[in-house]
């Protein structure tokens, strides 16, 4: 909102012109007065001029005052007999008529000029206040309108994103079906031909072959959609309160059950603590971890599984080998696609812990390897968000 200036005190301007229009005739006595040369009549127009000026400048009111001065200055000093304020002929008269006529006309001029001025500055002051708001308010619209711009475009970019990331969905969706179909084409046909009695030895061991590799393959297909969600952010968890015990106890059963030799130390009772974690997804990371523990594990030698809370309000789970360890400046290289440790002739993708990385934390948790502290082989550990205990009442 644009504010008016506040109006100036009158009284003091009002003092300072009833002064002037009386100091001003009394100074140009002072000056007169020793010369003590000319007429009356030569001084008159002096004092006129005075009072003309006071009422261009000062307006009405100082100029009557000064017009009434100098008439009785000129009437006491000049005007015989001097010393006497009289009036003593029609000169006199005619004095006093110039002094208050040039008073009145000039003063009333000046007056109209000042009032006109005083209008014009509050004219130009209101205009300038109603252009400062005017500008205001066009840097608010154009501020709005490119707020505006910014959020359709924003929109825009949501919409695209949200279009992309269907299509991406879709087409991994697609991937999917059309690669695991034939694949399982593939097993199918070969373990059912590979089981008919009356199959060559040499042909049964071909195809069992084929279903191996068909198998392998199947492997690396799921490995690489799984690594195309992750690093396309396309992963669909469905977190909840999971019991950590349970999820471990289900992945160490079913490497038993790939690796019967594999003896697997895990002590379900002190694993009394729930995560929040997609529980598909935790499986494939407590399986991915524990494959890889046993692939590098000497034969005869046993893996440690631990699950308890941690600090922080994350639970941990450490799984312990015995084998080659990695070295400290592979450890962070480990968790990257096709980097693989220890003996390149073991079998795998190179995808493994890649996934489980990227698996963890959409989870909200972290990853890490370390040493085995009682021994020789390594020490993977997974930290999970731990869920927050029911309220007792």
């Amino acid at each position: 909102m644009s504010s008016v200036p506040a109006a100036r005190d009158p009284a003091p301007n009002a003092i300072l012109g009833a002064a002037t229009a009386v100091l001003a005739p009394v100074a140009l006595t002072a000056v007169l007065v020793p010369l003590g040369v000319g007429q009356s009549r030569d001084y008159v127009f002096l004092y006129v001029a005075l009072v003309a000026a006071l009422g261009v400048t000062l307006g009405l009111r100082p100029a009557l005052l000064a017009a009434a001065a100098s008439f009785l200055l000129v009437d006491f000093f000049f005007v015989p007999p001097v010393h006497t304020l009289t009036i003593a002929d029609r000169t006199d008269v005619v004095n006093l008529l110039v002094f208050f006529g040039a008073a009145g006309l000039v003063g009333g001029l000046g007056s109209r000029r000042r009032s006109a001025e005083r209008e014009a500055q509050a004219l130009a002051e209101n205009l300038g206040a109603a252009n400062r708001e005017l500008a205001q308010r066009n840097r608010e619209q154009a501020e709005a309108a490119g707020m505006a711009v910014r959020l359709a475009r924003a929109q825009q970019q949501v919409q695209v994103l949200e279009e992309t990331d269907h299509i991406r969905r879709d087409f991994l969706a697609n991937v999917s079906h059309e690669l695991r179909t034939p694949l399982g084409s593939v097993l199918t046909g070969s373990t059912g031909l590979a089981a008919r009695p009356d199959l060559p030895g040499d042909a049964r061991d071909q195809l069992q072959a084929i279903a191996a590799e068909g198998r392998r393959l199947g492997r690396l297909v799921d490995d690489m959609l799984d690594m195309a969600q992750i690093e396309g952010n396309a992963l669909e968890l469905r977190l909840d309160s999971v019991d950590l015990g349970h999820a471990v106890e289900a992945a160490v059963d079913r490497l038993q059950r790939a690796s019967p030799r594999r003896e697997v130390s895990w002590h379900a009772p002190a694993a009394e603590v729930d995560v929040v974690a997609d529980w598909d997804r935790l499986g494939q990371v407590l399986d991915n971890i524990l494959a890889n523990a046993d692939h590098y594990s000497p034969p005869g030698t046993p893996i440690a599984v631990t699950a308890a809370p941690g600090a922080r309000g994350m639970a941990v789970v450490q799984v312990t080998d015995a084998g080659p360890g990695v070295p400290h400046d592979a450890r962070e290289r480990i968790f990257e696609r096709f980097v693989r440790g220890g003996d390149h002739d073991v079998p795998g993708t190179g995808l493994g812990l890649a996934i489980v990385k990227g698996l963890v934390e959409a989870q909200g948790g972290r990853v890490w390897v370390e040493d085995n502290p009682d021994g020789p082989g390594a020490r993977f550990g997974v930290a999970l968000p731990a869920a927050a205990a029911p309220a007792t009442g």
